[in-house]
């Protein structure tokens, strides 16, 4: 716990000094001389300086530091952009330009890496390695393990059973036995229900928020429609491939895309079978 608060302490710093230089270049009060005083350099110092310096002092892993130090400050810079008065910007609007820069590199690494964990996985997955090893180690190797790392565990998890489910086996998965719980309740054919519902449901969607809104507003949600219907389907092919395994010192529940939870034995107090119905 006080490793993961030192971690937290350069991002809670990064919102405490937005919230507060946000009041302070946008408010006239005695703090600024009641609107005389805005001068630039105050959010400069606490968010170029001050605050890529708690990213090194409190992040032990230095790439990690440096990616967060990188993002927070192009977060300050964007910040500056809207709070600090145009009167007041002397230094601000060449960094404002830098931003085009930053986004470009921003996309060169993430097609980078995308390329590089999208062929780590497909050469583990022909190996036969455990598949979620197989999706979770070429990230880690980059990120080191962290929320971040996680969620791109989960992402990357999502596009792999939606477009490579056929090269997965349940055998692979590590455990002695595999049990399936995707024909319990219907669980996989109500998922098939929701894909078909979506599937109707696009573009009649799509051409009433094109006519009675906008064909941006129509693009935007028909993006993010078509988002979640890749999930839908990883979750739909998942949920049959990954299973609840037993090791001979825990249990692995693994349900659709979602990561895997592993429960020790010993924190398990019984174990009695069911004869009730459960509420979904």
């Amino acid at each position: 716990m006080q490793t993961l608060t030192k971690k937290n302490i350069p991002f809670i710093f990064l919102a405490v000094i937005s919230v507060f230089w946000a009041f302070y270049y946008q408010s006239s009060n005695a703090l600024n001389g009641y609107g005389v005083e805005k001068s630039e350099w105050l959010l400069l110092i606490d968010g170029l300086v001050v605050l890529p310096i708690l990213c090194f002092w409190f992040v032990k892993d230095k790439k990690e530091a440096a990616i967060k130090a990188v993002a927070y400050s192009c977060l300050i810079i964007l910040l500056g952009s809207f709070v600090i008065p145009e009167s007041s910007k002397v230094v601000w609007p060449y960094l404002e330009s830098l931003r085009y820069l930053a986004i470009a590199a921003f996309i060169v690494l993430e097609i980078t890496t995308i390329l590089t964990v999208f062929f780590a996985i497909k050469a583990s997955l022909t190996k036969e390695q455990d598949p979620d090893l197989a999706i979770s180690k070429p990230i880690e190797n980059i990120l080191g393990k962290g929320a971040i790392s996680y969620l791109l565990s989960f992402e990357a998890r999502v596009w792999t059973y939606a477009l490579f489910s056929k090269k997965i086996r349940q055998q692979s998965f590590t455990g002695y036995s595999h049990f399936s719980s995707h024909k319990k309740d219907g669980a996989q054919s109500n998922q098939l229900g929701f894909i078909l519902i979506i599937l109707f449901e696009l573009p009649v969607m799509h051409l009433l928020l094109h006519f009675l809104w906008s064909p941006f507003a129509a693009n935007f949600t028909t993006a993010l429609t078509l988002l979640g219907l890749v999930f839908f389907i990883a979750e739909y092919k998942a949920i049959a491939i990954r299973p609840i395994s037993i090791l001979q010192d825990s249990i692995i529940v693994r349900y659709g895309v979602w990561n895997p939870l592993r429960i020790a034995l010993t924190e398990i107090a019984h174990v009695q079978p069911n004869s009730v119905s459960i509420r979904r």
